[in-house]
């Protein structure tokens, strides 16, 4: 299995995917440091943290959005495009187990697009750093829940790149992010309405796809607090303000969420004549 995730974190590095990663990335730093540095051109700088903090909450989802677009698509080619050109076979040979190779396949790919989450991360919350002088209250925390979606979205992906073609994998799996990521806003909305009703939807997606709680969690450690006293319950209804961190259970969810996917992508690919 480890052998596999080094080959597959080799291949996936060698993809014209991961350059056009690197100058999505580029491009979105840019233009998000002269944004923060107009920020502090403009406001005092009481008003420029505070614009910071929920401006550094919109690019990273930007920077989510770009990571869950290029992962998708990669382990799309990487599962079904082997699977189905018959390259697998020369692997499946030898004595390895189908559920080991998905798995080196999954964690290869977790591998990659987590490191480039928290490298783009980081560099974003030093470009903030540079312009306007804010630092998040809990960077490595936040970075490692991006990582934390990233996982949660691949392992969906592999799930539907056992089932269905590269390309159908990476448009389905992105579009039920985004869905669970507006379901995780009417949510919000209906939490700052007192409405329960619009309010559960935002808790069962989160509970469906956990790709939400934990961008929310991620929101919650890079925004400046302040921000949410400020607004009291009225925040919630922000997309791009968090007023609560996830727990140790939610986190768990996560986890076990992880596990059966992978443990239902493994149950597939066993039955699926190669």
């Amino acid at each position: 299995m480890a052998v596999v995730a080094l080959l597959t974190l080799r291949e996936a590095s060698r993809r014209r995917v991961v350059l056009a990663l690197v100058g999505l990335t580029l491009l979105l730093l840019a233009l998000s440091g002269w944004g923060f540095w107009r920020l502090a051109q403009e406001l005092t700088s009481g008003e420029a943290l505070v614009a910071a903090s929920q401006v550094l909450n919109l690019v990273m989802f930007g920077l989510s959005l770009i990571g869950a677009l290029g992962t998708a698509f990669l382990s799309g080619p990487t599962l079904s495009g082997e699977t189905e050109s018959g390259a697998v076979l020369s692997v499946l040979a030898r004595p390895v187990r189908r559920w080991a190779w998905l798995l080196g396949k999954w964690l290869g790919l977790a591998v990659f697009g987590g490191a480039y989450v928290v490298v783009a991360g980081a560099a974003l919350c030093l470009v903030v750093l540079a312009t306007v002088g804010y630092w998040p209250p809990h960077p490595l925390a936040g970075l490692l829940l991006l990582a934390g979606q990233t996982a949660v979205l691949l392992a969906l992906s592999v799930l539907l790149a056992t089932v269905v073609s590269p390309m159908a994998s990476g448009v389905v799996s992105v579009g039920l992010f985004g869905a669970a990521w507006i379901a995780g806003v009417v949510g919000g909305v209906g939490s700052a309405l007192g409405n329960e009703g619009v309010a559960r939807v935002g808790t069962v997606s989160r509970v469906v796809l956990p790709t939400d709680g934990l961008w929310r969690g991620a929101m919650s450690a890079f925004q400046d607090p302040s921000a949410v006293t400020a607004l009291g319950r009225g925040a919630e209804a922000f997309p791009f303000l968090s007023t609560s961190s996830p727990t140790p259970a939610y986190l768990v969810w996560a986890a076990l969420w992880v596990a059966m996917v992978l443990a239902l992508a493994a149950a597939v690919l066993a039955r699926k004549d190669l």
